[in-house]
């Protein structure tokens, strides 16, 4: 089996948000002025063509939000890499120097 391209999954996803809409019984231009959007970003979105934010928001109009956990699920970190991140913290000063400062050097002005 091979694996669609980038375009033709954003094409399908496009599809599906067009067809949410209309089962909706709602214009693109409803669904704009409910996301905020122009018309034409929810005519781009439903060709495939969609910035993600524009994405999001006519998923909010069409009241799909909820779906998005089946979209793309939530990912928990693996304890590999929790510890990879743990090592790279950065840590605060202790405010004490193991060297003397250069300030007790008096200049010759």
């Amino acid at each position: 089996m091979t694996t669609p391209s980038a375009s033709a999954l954003a094409e399908d996803i496009g599809q599906r948000l067009k067809q949410a809409r209309l089962n909706r019984d709602l214009t693109q231009t409803e669904v704009a002025e409910r996301a905020g959007i122009a018309r034409k970003s929810v005519l781009n979105a439903e060709k495939g063509k969609a910035q993600f934010d524009v994405f999001i928001a006519i998923m909010i109009a069409l009241e799909l939000t909820e779906k998005l956990e089946l979209f793309l699920p939530r990912q928990e970190i693996s304890p590999i890499q929790l510890a990879k991140l743990q090592g790279k913290q950065r840590r605060r000063a202790s405010g004490q120097r193991k060297d003397k400062p250069l300030r007790e050097e008096k200049s010759e002005w």
